[in-house]
């Protein structure tokens, strides 16, 4: 099969897993004899543009004629039999879908966030979910200027859900979710069911699996508010709290806003271990000494890799019961939920991980049994071809 990857990468300022998907999958399906080039722009380069062509970037996102034009000579040239939309903000816009349409050629879109509904992508305003969106009218972002705190940025955004709701509905043979939880959140799009699937993302993973674990538990991911950073500290102190001076310790992997407050926290807190930025490899090994992973996400996950991750490695997660963590985690056999955005229920299950630790080996071991059952990447990507040749067909019904 000839497949065309089509992705705004983020920017390098902002790792993101999402990139890291669109990679891992094209490689998996390169791997199996399928052909794979990918059409993408990077937001980087936004930084080294003139002041003239930045103040294009808000018309562009609505609509770019450019990667319009671009894809279709793309498209002209290697004649794919799908193109595979992943991000399309902000460099891309949904001109490329437009692109598609008009050289015939079927289009799967996979949806990692919430962005065709709320302008920061979230659901998450001041702390705190928030589902004002959620209906379908985008007016309270503009209000709340919620993305990048700003009605000149948030406008444009607002302006290019509104514009290609029908776009997006219309042109797209097949929509990929990447939770359940989040079809549902998305349900005011009005995509037809029957067109619908849901996907996990791709985690491939060959390493060793339940190795001597240390008297430790592990966060990995951005420090900042949506992924719980302030409920992460505030957890630890209840914990502490309650298990006195001889306790677990925190290793804290990652960077992001709240670095420097998750710094100055940590330095009079001894149980406490500030890793910095890992690669892949020194994060699986992490995960690996570790009796569990936390989850404080206040946000509702649309997916959350580090919790696949886990399961890959066995080690169990505690993780806020909301998002896609329910749907992932199986409260008490792989792992354990709290109620979200309550520190002292995280605390109690800290301890509980200190002073019942063969409860923790047994989620550990359940944990990887899901891996191999739900997260099989063989599996993953024998469901993504076939909703590649879902979409194919439709394709050609509709042209009949």
């Amino acid at each position: 099969m000839k497949i065309l990857l089509v992705h705004n990468t983020y920017r390098s300022t902002a790792p993101s897993g999402e990139n890291r998907v669109v990679e891992q999958e094209g490689a998996a399906l390169a791997a199996l004899g399928h052909e794979v080039e990918t059409f993408g722009r990077l937001s980087d380069e936004i930084e080294s543009w003139p002041a003239w062509q930045k103040a294009t970037l808000p018309a562009r996102v609505v609509w770019n004629p450019t990667s319009k034009r671009d894809l279709a000579q793309t498209l002209a040239e290697y004649r794919p039999d799908v193109v595979h939309v992943h991000n399309t903000f902000p460099l891309l816009s949904p001109s490329v879908l437009y692109a598609c349409r008009d050289a015939g050629v079927p289009v799967v879109a996979t949806l990692h966030n919430y962005k065709l509904l709320c302008a920061s992508g979230d659901f998450f305003r001041d702390g705190q979910v928030c589902h004002d969106c959620a209906g379908g009218n985008p007016t309270p972002a503009l209000a709340h200027r919620c993305y990048r705190g700003s009605v000149l940025a948030t406008g444009p955004t607002v302006l290019a859900a509104r514009t290609h709701r029908r776009s997006w509905r219309d042109l797209v043979s097949a929509y990929v979710f990447i939770s359940d939880s989040q079809r549902q959140l998305l349900g005011a799009m009005g995509f037809e069911p029957e067109r619908t699937f849901v996907k996990h993302n791709l985690v491939p993973y060959d390493g060793p699996v339940g190795g001597e674990r240390q008297r430790q538990v592990a966060y990995v991911g951005r420090l900042d508010a949506p992924k719980g950073a302030p409920l992460l500290m505030k957890s630890w102190d209840a914990y502490r709290a309650l298990a006195g001076d001889d306790a677990l310790r925190l290793v804290i992997a990652g960077g992001g806003p709240h670095l420097d407050e998750v710094t100055a926290w940590a330095a009079d807190r001894p149980s406490v271990e500030l890793a910095g930025h890992l690669t892949k490899e020194q994060c699986f090994e992490l995960i690996g000494r570790s009796r569990a992973v936390l989850l404080p996400s206040e946000w509702e996950e649309t997916f959350g890799l580090v919790v696949v991750e886990a399961m890959a490695v066995g080690v169990p997660l505690l993780a806020s019961g909301h998002g896609s963590f329910p749907d992932l985690i199986s409260d008490g056999v792989d792992g354990a939920l709290f109620e979200p955005g309550q520190p002292d229920a995280l605390g109690k299950l800290l301890l509980d991980v200190d002073t019942s630790p063969e409860r923790y080996e047994e989620y550990g071991r359940h944990a990887r049994a899901t891996y191999e059952e739900q997260h099989d990447p063989d599996r993953n990507i024998e469901q993504l071809l076939d909703i590649y040749r879902f979409a194919i067909r439709q394709s050609v019904s509709a042209h009949h």
